[in-house]
C-alpha cells in the first residue's frame, strides 16, 4: 500500500486503534513540506442542507481535525488554514460572533490534543478588533506548543495577504530601515510569520478558482490543486488526491526543463 492509499485510510480509523501506520513508514520525498489551505464552502454546504450558517462552520471544524491529522500522518511538516479572512467582518453580525465563539471553542477542546500530537501553532493576521479574550486564547496556545515540532499548524486569522505585506514594510521602516534597504529578504522576515516556509501547495475547496487575498507574498511558486468538494466534505482522501497531484509535477520556479535546452 502506497503513502496515498494510506492518507485515504485515515478516514476509515479512530484514535483508539492507534497510529494510522507506522513512524517513519512514509516515503517522503514527494510529500510537500509546506500546504496551505482555503477552507472554502461551509455556508453552502448549509444553505443545500437548510441549515444555518453556523452548522456548516461547526462541521467544517470536524473536517479541519480530520486534515490535520492526514497531514501529520503524511509527512507534512507545515500547514496553514485560512481561518477567518480580513473581509470576513463584513458578514452578519451573528455570524461573525458565532465564529469568534467557534474559535474559543475549537481551542478549548482540541488544544490539549493538538498540544499531545506535536503541532505547533501560530496565528498569523492581524490582532485589531479581535476580542481581546481571544486574543488571550491565541496567546496561550501559541506559548502552550511552542516547543512542538512535529507540524506546524498555521491559522490565518484575521489575515489579508495585501495588509500582510502592507504591515512587513512598516515593520522595516519602523526599524530604521530606508526604502533603498528594504527588499525581498526584507519583506520576507518581517511577515506575520518569519518561520514559516513559503507553501509548495496551495488547496483550494468548493470549486472557485482564485486565492482571495490568502498568502500572496508567499505564494509566488507554489503549486495550486482546486478541488470541487466543500469545505465539510474535505477529508483524508482529498488531501491524498491532492498530494498526489502535486508529487506528478515538476516546479521549475522559473527555469526551463532539461530536455527543452537541448
Amino acid at each position: 500500500m502506497g503513502i496515498f492509499d494510506r492518507i485515504r485510510g485515515l478516514g476509515r480509523r479512530t484514535r483508539r486503534q492507534g497510529p494510522f501506520f507506522p513512524p517513519g513508514s512514509i516515503v517522503t520525498e514527494r510529500v510537500p513540506h509546506h500546504v496551505a489551505i482555503i477552507m472554502d464552502g461551509n455556508g453552502r454546504w448549509a444553505s443545500r442542507r437548510r441549515l444555518p450558517a453556523m452548522a456548516g462552520h461547526r462541521e467544517g471544524a470536524r473536517a479541519l481535525k480530520r486534515t490535520v491529522e492526514a497531514a501529520i500522518q503524511s509527512g507534512v511538516r507545515q500547514l496553514t488554514v485560512y481561518s477567518f479572512s480580513t473581509e470576513n467582518w463584513s458578514r452578519p453580525v451573528e455570524e461573525v460572533h458565532g465564529l469568534m465563539d467557534l474559535m474559543g471553542e475549537m481551542l478549548e477542546r482540541e488544544l490539549p490534543e493538538l498540544h499531545e500530537q506535536g503541532v505547533r501553532i501560530t496565528f498569523v493576521g492581524s490582532r485589531d478588533k479581535v476580542d481581546a479574550n481571544l486574543v488571550r486564547r491565541f496567546e496561550d496556545a501559541e506559548a502552550t506548543t511552542l516547543a512542538n515540532s512535529v507540524l506546524d499548524l498555521f491559522v490565518a486569522f484575521n489575515y489579508g495577504g495585501r495588509q500582510e505585506i502592507v504591515d512587513a514594510v512598516r515593520r522595516a521602516g519602523r526599524a530604521g530601515l530606508t526604502a533603498e534597504q528594504i527588499d525581498q529578504d526584507v519583506v520576507s522576515a518581517n511577515l506575520y510569520a518569519p518561520h514559516m516556509r513559503e507553501p509548495d501547495l496551495i488547496i483550494r475547496t468548493s470549486g472557485e478558482l482564485r486565492l482571495s487575498n490568502f498568502l500572496l507574498w508567499e505564494s509566488a511558486y507554489s503549486e495550486l490543486y482546486f478541488s470541487p468538494l466543500l469545505w465539510p466534505d474535505f477529508g483524508p482522501a482529498e488531501f491524498a488526491r491532492a498530494i498526489e497531484d502535486y508529487a506528478g509535477r515538476e516546479r521549475r520556479f522559473g527555469s526551463r526543463r532539461t530536455e527543452d535546452l537541448a
